[in-house]
């Protein structure tokens, strides 16, 4: 089901491809955080490649509906938040192999996400994290590299792994 609206910012197909492309080898079996998700677009195309547990979050209650319309029509089954990403990430018990961080391009919410996920240790060894956001990511995070970055249209993929 589409999103309404003007308040959503839904990653790009080609960007999505791309990143599927890159992860395509890490998805199957693996737990994923779609921290930010929307309306759940890649958290989905990752179930629908193998990934054995998906947790999806967003603040918006409207975009989350979408999700578990689409979930349910898929008939598949996904934990999901309707947390701010800080209250979430800090309350998590569990970790990932892979995180998909999408936040609104103007805040620095993605930044101080992965600050937390760094902090409490929620990227397994080996796992990826990947920010979206409109510029090229500067700075460091501990504990964190950067190894990858790749821009497609306005949207920028920046690839990190544990230290």
């Amino acid at each position: 089901m589409p999103f309404k609206g003007s308040d959503v910012r839904p990653t790009s197909d080609r960007a999505k491809e791309a990143l599927f492309n890159i992860l395509s080898p890490e998805i199957s079996g693996a737990n994923m955080l779609d921290l930010f998700c929307g309306s759940g677009s890649v958290g989905l195309e990752a179930i629908s490649r193998g990934a054995d547990l998906v947790v999806f979050n967003d603040s918006s209650r409207e975009s989350l509906s979408i999700l578990e319309k689409n979930l349910a029509l898929l008939k598949e089954s996904a934990k999901i938040y309707n947390l701010d990403y800080r209250v979430l990430l800090k309350q998590l018990d569990i970790t990932f192999d892979i995180i998909f961080l999408d936040p609104p391009y103007k805040s620095d919410a993605g930044e101080q996400a992965l600050r937390l996920i760094s902090e409490r240790k929620l990227l397994n060894t080996g796992g990826i994290a990947v920010l979206e956001s409109d510029k090229p990511f500067e700075g460091s995070i501990p504990d964190l590299v950067k190894y990858d970055e790749r821009r497609y249209g306005i949207a920028c993929l920046t690839f990190f792994t544990p230290d």
